[in-house]
Parts: C-alpha cells; structure tokens; sequence
C-alpha cells in the first residue's frame, strides 16, 4: 500500500515540485493551497505524513500543526521554513513537528527525510500493533467459560471476526457484552485500529447527536470548538454502541444513513465526511417489543443486526461458575484462596440476577472480607444461604404463599434457559415428555429471546 502524503503550501510552484518529487518515488500525494483546505482534507483521507509551509497567509503552519497534533498525535509533520528562520522551525519541532527543511531544498534531501519519517512512522505503528496484540488477546481470554452455551458464543465470534458484518449482541447486565464486541475487534483485521465505545443510555438526548457524529464551532450555545465525533473516531476500526436499544428515536434514522451510506455529516456543518467504521452494538432490551411500541426503528434493527449474538444469562451455564471464580481470584493476585464444597455449590445455586459483573463483586469482596485461605459457607452473605442450609426444600416459597402456575411458569424457563432454549434437552432436563413441554410453553405464552 502507497504512503499518504498531504502537502500544505500557498505558493503554487513549490507545491508541484513537491507533489513532483514526491509522485516519482510512488507516494501517493496530495496538495493543499492553504491551511484550511490542509486540514479538510487531513480530516478526509488521513495522510500518513503532513509537509506544510510555516509561512502562509491565513492559518499558518504553526497552528496546522497544533490541529493536526490536536486530532491525531500520531501523525508526522514536516515543517518547510526559509534559511534564515530556523529558530522558528525549533519552534515547530517543541510543538510537535517531526523535522524541517529549509528553503531552497535539495530534491535528495527532502526524499531522505521523508523516507526516514514513513520508517519511523511505520516503526511506530508496528510498536502499537504489537502491544494492542497482546492487550487484544488479554481481553478474549477475558470471556471465560466452557459450557456449551459460551462454546456457541466462541464459535460465532470465530466465525464473525474477520468479516465486515454488523453485528448485535444481546443478554442481559453484567452478562459480558462489551467483552465479546472488544473479541470481536480484537480478532479482526480491524484490530490495529481504534475499538471506540459509546454508552447510549448514558449520555442525555441533547448531547447525543454530537458525541456520535461530532460538531463544529458555534454549531449551538456552548459550542467554542469544533468537536470530533465517535463515528470519526472510529474510522478504520470498530464503533462499539452500547445500549443502542435506547438511542432516542429522532437519532435513529441519521444513524440508519450513517450505516448505509458510510459517512456522516457533523452538527452544524455542511461537509460530508466519508468514514470507514465497523459496527457492533448491544442491547439488554427486548428489542421486538421496542419495535412494537414504536421506540426503535425496524429498519435500523435489521441493518444493525446482521449476526445475532446472544449471551446467556449466568443461571444458565452454571457449569462456568467455579471457571469463573478461580478466574477472579487470580485476576485479584488471590489464585491461592480457595472455597469448600459447600460454599461453592452455595455459589452456584444462586441465580445471579447481576450476572457475571455480580459474580466478581462478590469473589472481590470475599476476598478482602475472609479470615483463612480457605471461604466457608459462613463466609458468604445471607442471601447465599438460603438455597444452600442442608436438608431444605430446592424452592423456598414466601410465608403468604405462591401461585402454582407461576411457580411451573419459572421452573420450565430456567430449564429452558440451562439448556439454551433446546426443548429436547430441557424436556430432558424436567424428566417430562417433549410435547407435554411444548404444551406448557403455549399454556404459558414462553417464547426464546428475540423472538
């Protein structure tokens, strides 16, 4: 692949000989009449190298400099400056630049120079790709589990990796979502780009529009700079929507162009920019009945969701739970401690509302709370006990009672999902027939997740 080299000077005759002797040595250049049109198209096509003038009228190349540094530190900036200003470039060189080449240049000169920046530019991103190597594979090896509900998960995340599917992945809190969409990425050919993560339900409405796509200057009250959005961070890696079951409605179509026309227009700007940005998002909604009620657009869903994922909760792959505890403790420099029987079989009888996320919590805070190497039963909180005191019933009903059909309605979902919604084996798993399991999944209205 050619390098990207953008070139910024006001004075049209140096500017072809640069684009000149910098063609001949099959660089792909581009030029720039100005500052402003400079930093235009920096934003549009992302040079590997800048050269810019210091001296032109209007925006100078000081202050290209520092807006090119503001948005792209990585990216290498040649200063050109006449012989007898080199204080000036020394200025440059405390601002960022990478080097400078006094007027009038050597042709051989400034080939040597430029050849030597993309070298060290290419040493640099080699440097990063390795270490985002290693921090990649720290985070698959994140997603711990081997039952055969996260062995489906792994074999689709293998699966998806390396394509340029959008994919959306649902569960419930704390069930790892973010984990998998960072695997995802991590095992793409996206994964020397940026993975950049947005929270949709954590941002207020107003402020949405311009975290995803960004702003420009006086673009609304309060906004004295122009502001670069998710998407444009993102661009050549992954954007990662968390929560986008709440995205606001009026968003959702800007974000429905944003996908099928792969671009995306900042607030208040006139100026398309064209972007490169893979999508993965998330949600623990019920998205169907979202759709229904008419809060999520059923379009946007159908292009967001072109590989399905879905995390079961962590009552249904309890097989995972001592996994995932032995895991915690040594993710907390405690791979020594250990839990007797009884306290974890406590542990894995618990339903675990909060997930995976609860699960830690609660090793972390074992961890920190125990007296000996070795958790007892009498270590753990109340609520553990109650499905766990030897010699009690496997349900524990409230003193007022409890409704019989709701009792069964409980017992066939959580055999359903132990068993992945797989009605033969759940059917197994209850010692009833399969029809009379199907039965009850009419009487009850059961239907599997998104469905």
């Amino acid at each position: 692949m050619k390098a990207k080299i953008l070139i910024i000077d006001d004075d049209t005759s140096l500017r072809r000989v640069l684009e000149y002797n910098l063609q001949e040595e099959d660089y792909e250049v581009h030029a720039a009449s100005s500052g402003e049109e400079g930093l235009y198209l920096f934003g549009q096509f992302r040079p590997n190298l800048v050269i810019t003038d210091m001296k032109m009228s209007g925006m100078d190349g000081l202050m290209v400099l520092k807006s090119i540094k503001e948005r792209s530190p990585e990216t290498l900036v040649i200063i050109i400056t006449a012989f007898g200003t080199v204080d000036v470039a020394v200025e440059a060189m405390k601002t960022g630049a990478y080097d400078y080449i006094t007027k009038p240049f050597n042709r051989d000169a400034l080939k040597l120079t430029v050849k030597k920046a993309l070298q060290f530019s290419g040493l640099a991103e080699e440097n990063k790709r390795l270490k985002s190597e290693l921090s990649d594979k720290a985070d698959f090896r994140t997603i711990v589990g081997s039952s055969k509900e996260m062995e489906k998960v792994f074999e689709v995340i293998r699966k998806v990796a390396d394509t340029e599917a959008a994919v959306l992945i649902t569960g419930e809190s704390g069930t790892g979502k973010e984990l998998v969409a960072r695997s995802i990425h991590a095992n793409s050919s996206r994964r020397d780009a940026p993975f950049i993560a947005i929270n949709c339900a954590a941002i207020p409405r107003e402020l949405m529009e311009s975290e995803l796509f960004g702003h420009v200057r006086g673009a609304f009250t309060g906004a004295v700079r122009d502001k670069t959005g998710k998407f444009q961070l993102a661009d050549g890696g992954t954007l990662f929507l968390d929560e986008v079951g709440d995205l606001p409605v009026e968003l959702q179509p800007k974000l429905l162009r944003a996908l099928q026309e792969k671009d995306v227009e900042p607030v208040g700007s006139t100026k398309v920019q064209k972007l490169d940005v893979r999508i993965i998002s998330a949600t623990n909604l019920k998205i169907d009945k979202a759709m229904t009620d008419g809060t999520f657009r059923e379009d946007l869903y159908y292009r967001l969701s072109v590989i399905p994922i879905h995390l079961p909760p962590l009552r249904a792959r309890r097989t995972d739970i001592p996994i995932l505890i032995k895991y915690f403790c040594g993710k907390h420099d405690s791979d020594k401690i250990t839990f007797d029987k009884d306290a974890l079989e406590a542990l894995v009888m618990y339903p675990w509302p909060g997930n995976v996320r609860e699960l830690e919590n609660t090793v972390e805070r074992l961890l920190i709370m125990r007296d000996s190497a070795v958790i007892s039963l009498n270590d753990l909180p109340e609520k553990f006990l109650e499905n766990s005191t030897p010699g009690s019933a496997i349900v524990k009903l409230p003193d007022e009672g409890y409704p019989l059909e709701q009792l069964e309605r409980e017992v066939v979902v959580e055999a359903l999902e132990r068993n992945a919604w797989n009605q033969t084996a759940a059917a197994r798993f209850l010692r009833i027939p399969r029809h009379t399991l199907i039965y009850r999944l009419e009487k009850y209205g059961i239907v599997p997740p998104n469905k």
